[in-house]
């Protein structure tokens, strides 16, 4: 990998995708595009972030930096959706998504490795000549934030509807 950190973020996202997905809380983007459009989507998306961590390329390193400041973001909308609280100094959420209990750990490790490769991978891999493109990932963080909230609410709804497919601890209230 020519470009280590944003592999990492590109993985990162990828976790957190599919822990999410895998935990029952619905895929990124699927209120909008449903389950086949959302896996459509990042099925192209986690290709072309990794082929990007292997080129050097100037729409590779922008595609990079976007990423990467979109990384640092979405782990941010976060914490800024969800309570957290300090643990040995650092912030990791309460709760989350309808997550439950036992899965706040891993969950707040996955977020931690993608966050901090995405921090990282704008420090150190981004150009000089890609760094509006990492901002224009950065200032994503309004969007994503409403778009996670509005997440959560339509997969609660979809718990009620389904209950079966989803968290349940999407129905606790």
């Amino acid at each position: 990998m020519r470009k280590l950190l944003d592999a990492g973020s590109a993985l990162g996202l990828l976790a957190h995708n599919a822990f999410e997905t895998r935990a029952g809380v619905g895929l990124v983007f699927e209120p909008f595009l449903g389950r086949r459009g959302a896996v459509a989507l990042w099925s192209a998306y986690f290709p072309l972030m990794l082929a990007a961590a292997l080129r050097d390329g100037e729409n590779a390193r922008r595609l990079s930096a976007f990423s990467a400041g979109i990384g640092v973001a979405g782990v941010a909308v976060h914490f800024k959706a969800w309570p957290w609280s300090l643990h040995g100094g650092l912030p990791m959420l309460d709760e989350a998504e309808g997550l439950r209990e036992d899965q706040l750990p891993a969950y707040n490790s996955v977020l931690w490795a993608w966050g901090i490769a995405s921090a990282l991978s704008l420090l150190t891999e981004t150009r000089r000549g890609s760094r509006r493109f990492a901002l224009a990932g950065l200032l994503n963080f309004p969007i994503l934030l409403a778009s996670a909230q509005h997440h959560f609410r339509w997969a609660r709804e979809q718990a009620r509807l389904e209950p079966e497919r989803w968290s349940a601890a999407l129905l606790e209230d």
